[in-house]
């Protein structure tokens, strides 16, 4: 009887209109045909009617009788080269896109089983005396449960700042001013670090990757994820400073010269997520000295450290993705192959089809230059663009997950007696 209800409760659930949309979603093949929104038609429109204009005239001059007809063993030989390269284009550009997802996914899943940690397994030790039977000692903490509950509301809270600080971070957005900062990062640790961030008027306003821009625009122009909570100072500048500064070195003549050197803010640099997982570590460390972690011990330590170097590791592994953009000269040499075969393609139909080469050539320049600029759009997938990964809402869910905890689900209570210090039972 029990379980016929159960199934008729899941039937009842099943036939709900928003779990229907949730499991049977229906296969578009016409609708995803005829779709202009979020193709990649209006990226390759240009080129695409570039080369149908081409191929236009190459008609047209077949049809006044001009000889344009070209061998057709060239074609084959650049058909090969082109499918290759293109290949292996779009492959490179996925595996980054889906290296950047996966290590936010880590981060996500380190952040959320640090919370859960922290919030049920960080606790006042017991208020009563300690038994004679137990071994080992017994912890005294001067802290109440209510500021207890207050420290570990802001630790959660650093832990959400990590992922919303690596979300501005890859896309070279400095410092803590922003707004989804707001009600997860107090006052006083912004007043605290305050010294080095970039000011408002020399930090660059929010903009998306252009991937089509060459390496060198892209190192004035475009984020790189290298940006510092202060900017770091390159060789260049290094040099600079020194020659119009710095006082000659009497030991060693005209031919080396020293540095004058100037505070923190003026020489020092660092990302703003490594400040918080410092200050998460830091907090795992105070939680350790006050005895508020015997209930894990120095396993339970360990793991809450492992996490947060974890949550770094994936922050470098997503540095890197945004550092080491894909070689100028090969998406130049890749577009000069496409372009050749494509220009080269009217020559060698239009003998055999006459006016019927441009709406072939047309389909053939779409498809080729579609599949280029796909992995065009997708190779840096940090920043703000229709394609890229969802960062804000990622960072959302987990902040409401996180405000869900605090808010409804109930904290680990106090701790047992005696803990082991790593000196042996006393």
């Amino acid at each position: 009887m029990e379980s016929r209800q159960s199934s008729k409760f899941t039937l009842a659930a099943f036939k709900s209109p928003r779990i229907k949309r949730k499991y049977l979603r229906k296969y578009s093949w016409l609708p995803d045909v005829l779709r202009l929104k979020g193709s990649i038609i209006g990226r390759i429109i240009g080129p695409v009617l570039t080369v149908t204009i081409f191929a236009a005239l190459v008609a047209y001059a077949w049809s006044k009788g001009k000889r344009v007809v070209l061998t057709n063993s060239v074609v084959p030989l650049l058909s090969v080269v082109v499918g290759l390269i293109l290949v292996f284009r779009n492959s490179t550009s996925y595996d980054r896109f889906w290296e950047g997802r996966k290590c936010f996914s880590s981060v996500t899943s380190n952040v959320r089983n640090l919370s859960r940690m922290i919030w049920i397994h960080v606790s006042l030790p017991p208020a009563e005396d300690h038994p004679s039977h137990v071994l080992g000692k017994t912890p005294t903490s001067a802290l109440t449960t209510a500021q207890l509950k207050r420290q570990k509301i802001e630790v959660l809270q650093f832990c959400v700042a990590f992922a919303f600080a690596v979300k501005h971070y890859l896309r070279n957005e400095d410092g803590p001013d922003y707004d989804d900062y707001t009600g997860i990062l107090s006052a006083s640790f912004t007043r605290i670090h305050d010294l080095g961030y970039t000011t408002a008027q020399d930090r660059p306003s929010p903009k998306s990757y252009d991937a089509t821009s060459s390496a060198s625009d892209s190192a004035h122009n475009s984020p790189d994820a290298t940006k510092r909570v202060r900017r770091k100072r390159s060789k260049k500048m290094l040099v600079g400073h020194a020659t119009a500064s710095a006082s000659t070195t009497p030991l060693l003549s005209n031919s080396h010269q020293t540095v004058e050197f100037h505070p923190y803010a003026d020489r020092m640099s660092i990302p703003f997520p490594l400040l918080i997982a410092h200050e998460l570590s830091s907090a795992i460390f105070r939680f350790k000295r006050e005895g508020l972690l015997e209930t894990v011990g120095p396993a339970g330590m360990n793991a809450m450290s492992g996490l947060v170097q974890s949550m770094v590791d994936q922050m470098t592994s997503m540095e890197r993705v945004a550092n080491t953009p894909i070689p100028a000269p090969y998406g130049i040499h890749l577009k000069q192959c496409v372009t050749l075969y494509l220009f080269a393609l009217p020559f060698t139909l239009v003998n055999d089809l006459g006016w019927s080469t441009i709406p072939i050539v047309t389909v053939v320049a779409f498809t080729l230059m579609g599949i280029e600029g796909i992995a065009d759009e997708i190779e840096m997938p940090f920043g703000c663009d229709a394609h890229d990964l969802p960062l804000d809402t990622y960072c959302d869910d987990l902040r409401e997950e996180i405000e869900f905890m605090i808010e409804r689900l109930p904290e680990g209570g106090h701790g047992a007696h005696g803990y082991d210090d790593g000196e042996g039972d006393d």
